[in-house]
């Protein structure tokens, strides 16, 4: 980035006119520090976020798929999963202070933001106590929702080692439609049905997409 304007630089612009100013591309670029004969840092982030097409879909990328990038070696693909990772234990923990969840409204809002700027399919649970409030959540499964792609023993391994004693599950429609396909009631209902047998409730499931959400519990569905 050196042939950049100082002024111009990102980790310039960050100090001059603070983080919340800055791109993607110019955020990933000071993560990466540094570029290669070809590309610059700055290159080199976009062309990261041109291969996986979405902020979500980077940060859910493996080792092996970031050293594919080319520019991309093991100590960088380091660093972008760890940066990740640490954003993710963030949400997790902030999730602790959300209060408790008394409405499917509630659960929504929770991932609303999240998972309607998702362009693939993203199942995740949100884990409560028994006065139901919110310990965690975790992403599940990324792609359509099946169930083999969900199966109850992965997602209620995560439940337990919680000590949940509800769930509620989430996934999004890219599409905005936020109509339930058949996939979706019958994953629906095979997860409640393991989920009595291990004593926890599943409480709803919510599917977002284009800021709106539905609920299995409203509609009558769970």
């Amino acid at each position: 980035m050196k042939d950049l304007p100082r002024e111009e630089r990102p980790r310039e612009r960050l100090i001059r006119h603070g983080v919340e100013r800055l791109a993607n591309k110019e955020l990933l670029a000071i993560l990466l520090r540094t570029g290669n004969q070809r590309d610059s840092a700055l290159s080199l982030a976009e062309k990261l976020l041109a291969r996986f097409g979405s902020l979500p879909n980077l940060a859910s990328a493996s080792f092996e798929e970031l050293v594919k990038v080319n520019g991309i070696g093991p100590a960088k693909a380091a660093d972008i999963l760890a940066a990740f990772e640490l954003a993710k234990r963030l949400a997790d923990a902030r999730m602790e202070y959300q209060g408790v969840v008394n409405s499917p409204s509630d659960a929504a809002q929770l991932v609303l933001r999240e998972l309607s700027m998702a362009d693939k399919e993203h199942f995740m649970i949100i884990m409560l106590n028994t006065k139901n409030r919110v310990i965690a959540k975790k992403v599940i499964s990324i792609g359509h929702l099946q169930a083999s792609l969900v199966h109850p023993r992965e997602m209620f391994k995560e439940a337990i080692r919680r000590s949940s004693a509800a769930v509620i599950l989430v996934h999004n429609h890219p599409s905005g439609d936020l109509t339930p396909s058949r996939d979706d009631i019958t994953t629906t209902e095979r997860l409640r049905e393991a989920g009595s047998l291990l004593g926890i409730d599943v409480l709803d499931h919510i599917i977002v997409g284009d800021n709106r959400y539905f609920s299995f519990r409203e509609q009558g569905l769970l």
